[in-house]
């Protein structure tokens, strides 16, 4: 009995009741069951009857006996007890939890898959590192965790676009530019620019493009340098991007906003809104109404645009191509986006909700108990390649996305470059090896799912809570996305391979010396391989590979 099958049998038992004239309460569209903490209060618990209850006039506890009597009906439910004030702890059969394992294998990749976030049409941007280095750690942690959350955002039934947020205007790419002049001549790097041997490679690169660049004035010389260097920086940055398995859908290029007018349109529509307000020479926005500790200028008193005008013109922009829900993925030092762009979306007319603000702490490596500091090629930070050449690919987009995107991480590369449990991502991806192993050693033993099926066989105390996990990974899918924390997928993977390994360890799906094939086997194949399904879902939600042998 799958969680949806559960919640079919509460509703069907509600309705029964109701129409019987036990009680008298409407029936919410949306009922939900959990596992509870303690697996001996059941497989599954609902808190109806408490939700239901004081409509109804009725004691909660009254409330749970009736639906608990209409649920004893079923016959894939086996015992149904009543806790503390009128929570229903609901244990199902053998058979009928058994049964979850076919229904798993059935549905493939697509279980797991919910309708919760139908009809959402999400503007996801993260990474939007500046073309002016490499990714550095931070950004190796948006690319890893925004690509994860835009697909448990997919599977729970929202429409995404990935978005990079391409900053080519301003005074870093100035800044830039003129590094890049200085080192094509030998000079020191300026003062506030960049260093490291990227800038001299691609100095390089454009010499060798443009042989003539060096002749030129340095006006001329710097804005050959910007836009070339630039691009090949960017080229790089998505190729480095591409392998580490994350690609945009849009790439939206800031420049656009000012070449366009678009910035001083959409500053010349707020100032006629009530939260613009001309004040010392220049507008301000009323951004404290929405937790902000002060207004933000939009127009300097010289005529010029703040910085955040451009964000505003973004935000327009987004919203005008049909997105109800724009998500931004920042690093720790943009909690004051928060409310400016929550007070940009109530300005033009939006609810300030269509904007969530994620913010992203920062990320340390360790070797030997040492903090890893220094890139060899980017010279003052550590780099994505930095990271993909020491541990590889998976175990970097894994490890960075198991832990609360607020939350400070350290990456032990000596851990995760360890093939035992100590290491997660090995973990369960070992768990995912070892079932495609058990299913392989079946073949050979001519133990073959289609030739039987009893889930009245799955009877082992390992097989009941394995069961029981398998069956929350919807849940855990919805949650993650409604929470926009894909993190709880890792670990809802690395508790599911626990108890594959217990399992795995007290059971045998492959006959034991003269022991004859039976349905017994069979049934156990089933559960192996929709333990796989589930393990291969999850670690693709993650974008991380599931191997077969490891």
């Amino acid at each position: 009995m799958t969680p949806e099958e559960l919640v079919t049998a509460i509703r069907a038992a509600l309705t029964t009741a109701s129409e019987a004239g036990e009680f008298a309460a409407d029936i919410p569209e949306k009922l939900t069951v959990e596992r509870p903490k303690n697996r001996e209060h059941g497989d599954w618990a609902t808190n109806v009857a408490l939700q239901l209850a004081k409509k109804a006039g009725m004691p909660p506890r009254d409330f749970a006996e009736i639906v608990a009597r209409r649920l004893r009906e079923n016959a894939g439910v086996e015992r149904v007890d009543i806790a503390g004030p009128g929570f229903l702890n609901i244990t199902v059969g053998a058979a009928a939890a058994g049964e979850l394992a076919r229904s798993i294998v059935e549905a493939g990749g697509a279980f797991g898959q919910n309708e919760t976030l139908a009809g959402l049409n999400v503007n996801l941007e993260f990474v939007s590192a500046n073309p002016t280095g490499p990714i550095h750690l931070g950004g190796t942690r948006w690319a890893a965790v925004g690509d994860s959350l835009a697909r448990v955002l997919q599977a729970s039934g929202a429409q995404v676009t990935r978005e990079y947020y391409f900053n080519d205007h301003g005074a870093q790419i100035d800044r830039f530019a003129r590094s890049l002049l200085a080192s094509a001549k030998g000079l020191p790097a300026p003062e506030d620019g960049y260093g490291g041997l990227y800038i001299s490679d691609i100095a390089k690169a454009v010499v060798a493009e443009r042989p003539d660049v060096l002749e030129a004035d340095d006006e001329t010389a710097q804005e050959l340098f910007r836009a070339l260097g630039v691009r090949r920086m960017f080229d790089e940055i998505k190729a480095s991007l591409h392998e580490f398995g994350v690609d945009f859908d849009v790439y939206f290029h800031e420049n656009t906003l000012h070449e366009s007018g678009a910035v001083q349109g959409v500053v010349e529509e707020l100032k006629t809104s009530d939260l613009m307000y001309f004040s010392d020479g220049a507008w301000w926005l009323r951004s404290t109404e929405f937790g902000d500790d002060k207004d933000r200028v939009v127009i300097k008193s010289d005529g010029k645009p703040a910085y955040i005008s451009g964000d505003l013109a973004y935000l327009r922009d987004k919203r005008s191509r049909g997105f109800n829900l724009c998500i931004f993925m920042l690093g720790a030092d943009h909690h004051g986006y928060v409310h400016r762009l929550r007070a940009a979306a109530a300005a033009f007319g939006d609810d300030p909700a269509s904007v969530e603000v994620v913010i992203g702490q920062m990320v340390n490596l360790v070797r030997d108990g040492v903090p890893v500091r220094m890139s060899k090629r980017a010279g003052t930070v550590i780099t994505l390649e930095d990271l993909v050449d020491a541990v590889g690919i998976d175990a970097a987009r894994y490890s960075l996305s198991r832990s609360s995107a607020d939350q400070t991480i350290d990456i032990d590369l000596d851990v995760l470059t360890k093939r035992n449990n100590e290491n997660p991502v090995y973990y369960v991806q070992y768990a995912h090896a070892r079932s495609a192993g058990v299913s392989r050693n079946a073949a050979l033993a001519q133990v073959k799912r289609e030739d039987g099926f009893d889930p009245a066989q799955l009877d082992h105390e390992t097989e009941a809570v394995l069961l029981a996990q398998l069956g929350d990974f919807p849940r855990v899918v919805a949650q993650a996305a409604e929470l926009r924390e894909p993190h709880r997928v890792a670990r809802y993977l690395e508790a599911l391979a626990g108890l594959f390994h217990k399992w795995y360890d007290a059971r045998r799906v492959t006959p034991f010396g003269d022991e004859v094939v039976s349905d017994t086997h069979r049934t156990r194949l089933w559960l192996n391989d929709a333990t796989r399904t589930v393990l291969a879902t999850g670690l693709g939600l993650l974008g991380v590979s599931a191997p077969d042998r490891m």
